[in-house]
């Protein structure tokens, strides 16, 4: 006779939450459709073996299951490391950098300053319809991409943003990275997303907006030459046509304030 008792619903429910919140952060992350995949093939294999007991199927998908991870990985290996970026963001263990930085309310108050700076300069440079490329690191080191640019550490400022992007600055072609509070290089490369979901009319850096979003937790705010609108790519994402109220919105929330 089965035994059911408390142990196994606890169980149940653990493993209800637990993937619950992993349906939710492929969800933010852009992969989902992994979680849909996934849920269906094993939904398939538990019938035809468990239920049905299908000898010849239930054997070939045991083997399948076997090597089922490498067969992802090697399928959905961008996927894949921008769900594992999410999962080692900062904002899902903020908990603990609360407690690890008692001195909060002067952190944030030095973060509404330079997210004013970057909104401020956005503002302008839009006005004019000066082509910017700002990338904001969060978790991930961004050392590679910023090695390939000039290094600049200064603090951030509206008007040093401003001149470095000007049109006939050596520097303005590149994207900017911001790094701890603090301008650490401009002019650098940036991988280029290759997503046909992306509209034709956006050039190279929306594109490399997207790359870096794709390949690390960073955001990348663009601001286009052309038309001069405001777009942020984020977890794998691009959102266009942004104001500058939902921008700082967008960085209030990056930073926590």
């Amino acid at each position: 006779m089965i035994s059911f008792g408390i142990k196994d619903i606890v169980d149940i429910l653990l493993f209800a939450v637990m993937l619950f919140y992993i349906y939710r952060l492929m969800k933010e992350s852009g992969t989902i459709n992994i979680f849909y995949g996934i849920l269906a093939f094993v939904v398939v294999w538990v019938i035809a073996s468990e239920i049905f007991n299908l000898r010849l199927i239930g054997t070939i998908l045991d083997k399948f299951m076997a090597i089922g991870l490498l067969v992802l990985v090697v399928l959905f290996q961008e996927q894949i490391k921008r769900f594992l970026v999410e999962l080692g963001s900062h904002r899902r263990w903020r908990f603990l950098s609360n407690l690890l930085h008692p001195h909060k309310d002067k952190i944030n108050e030095d973060a509404h300053k330079w997210v004013v700076a970057i909104v401020y300069a956005c503002m302008s440079m839009s006005k004019s319809k000066t082509g910017a490329l700002i990338v904001i690191q969060q978790s991930l080191p961004l050392d590679n991409y910023a090695k390939s640019g000039d290094i600049i550490d200064a603090n951030i400022n509206t008007r040093l943003i401003e001149n470095i992007f000007f049109k006939n600055s050596p520097l303005h072609d590149g994207a900017m990275i911001i790094a701890d509070g603090r301008i650490e290089s401009a002019g650098c490369i940036l991988p280029v997303s290759h997503d046909s979901d992306v509209p034709r009319s956006l050039g190279l850096r929306h594109r490399s907006a997207l790359g870096i979003a794709q390949a690390t937790d960073a955001m990348a705010i663009v601001v286009s030459e052309e038309t001069g609108n405001i777009s942020v790519a984020q977890r794998g994402k691009l959102s266009t046509r942004l104001s500058t109220t939902e921008l700082e919105q967008r960085l209030s929330q990056l930073n926590g304030i």
